[in-house]
């Protein structure tokens, strides 16, 4: 039975997740025989948001879909872009109307690839429902599509457990975004679904998920709103591979990255 393998690469923020994915992307792409790019971009526009200008750079060093999350609305010529750029996804639950798509198709290797972008509600604003907006999406694109991967942009653990729990068996993998903190709990759900709480961010860790430190800290410290600024040291990739059976949709194998791996022993 043939497989096919999906990259799925943690919430990219700013020019150094760029930077650090157009060194090594090409390279853990042919090292491990990738099929199909996705990441998620909200956060690719120096730290929030994404414009046409950081679409086209994801793309040209072989991302195929971006996907969102509640930051991608932060620029507004982003509204514009989404219109024209079906391979840029905002969360498909916003209400109806709202610019955009939230899913798109591609053929790899002849079999239907559908991503889906989800955004969760606790802790969130408060629009339609993941869970229902998933039955409704599955349903119809399952007659094209034998493997579906869906981003869940979500804050609440509980949440992406709870998604990934209900879909178990409907989809390919539920990969969990919005955290930029990468969990260790990557698994194949009894259904057959691939599934990690959250896989990550790919930017600057040298920083609070992102942002320099300072700034963070005083948000804490004062309760105040502070400029966001995006850091720029100690840049890491964080990701997922996917190995999935074209035939049965269903998730054989899950692997995390993470590169280069964090200096854990201090050296004098």
């Amino acid at each position: 039975m043939d497989t096919i393998k999906i990259l799925f690469v943690g919430d990219v923020v700013g020019k150094p997740g760029i930077q650090i994915l157009q060194t090594f992307l090409k390279s853990i792409v042919q090292n491990n025989q990738i099929d199909f790019v996705i990441a998620n971009g909200e956060n690719v526009a120096d730290g929030k948001g994404i414009t046409e200008k950081e679409g086209k750079e994801l793309f040209d060093i072989g991302i195929n879909v971006v996907t969102g999350g509640n930051h991608i609305w932060e620029k507004q010529k982003f509204q514009d872009y989404v219109k024209v750029e079906k391979n840029v996804l905002r969360p498909l639950n916003y209400p109806r109307g709202t610019f955009g798509q939230g899913y798109v198709t591609h053929k790899v290797r002849n079999v239907g690839v559908t991503v889906i972008s989800l955004q969760g509600r606790a802790f969130l604003p408060a629009i339609d429902c993941p869970f229902r907006t998933a039955d409704w999406i599955i349903e119809k694109v399952k007659p094209e599509s034998n493997v579906i991967i869906v981003d869940f942009h979500a804050e609440a653990t509980a949440e992406k457990i709870a998604l990934a729990s209900y879909l178990d068996g409907k989809v390919s993998a539920v990969i969990g975004t919005h955290t930029h903190t990468q969990t260790a709990d990557e698994r194949i759900m009894p259904g057959g679904t691939g599934y990690i709480t959250d896989v990550g961010m790919t930017g600057p860790y040298d920083s609070v998920i992102g942002m320099k430190k300072e700034a963070a800290i005083n948000r804490f410290l004062y309760q105040t709103p502070q400029k966001y600024q995006t850091a720029t040291d100690d840049v890491h990739i964080a990701a997922v591979i996917l190995s999935i059976n074209t035939e049965t949709g269903k998730t054989e194998k899950i692997e995390r990255i993470f590169f280069p791996e964090f200096d854990r022993e201090k050296t004098n």
